[in-house]
């Protein structure tokens, strides 16, 4: 799986949770953060809402919280 943004901020620990949950399902090298801090569009589209996952291939987006499960079927992941 490629093509990935992570929506976060520095200090978040609901981001590293997020992150932690990447890479324990393989995904470390799958995904490219953005600190929603560096443009004020993006803190104002997610500032209350993140972590949030965006898939770059369909636009879809996964908003925190969600877990294993929930991230495998946004990726169309087999259980």
């Amino acid at each position: 799986m490629s093509g990935l943004i992570l929506y976060f901020q520095e200090e978040c620990h609901l981001c590293d949770d997020a992150e932690l949950l990447l890479r324990s399902i393989g995904l470390a090298d799958s995904y490219r953060e953005v600190d929603i801090e560096s443009d004020p569009e993006l803190l104002k589209e997610y500032g209350i809402h993140i972590p949030v996952l965006q898939r770059e291939d369909t636009s879809a987006r996964l908003f925190w919280p969600f877990d294993e499960a929930g991230l495998k079927s946004f990726l169309g992941m087999q259980e």
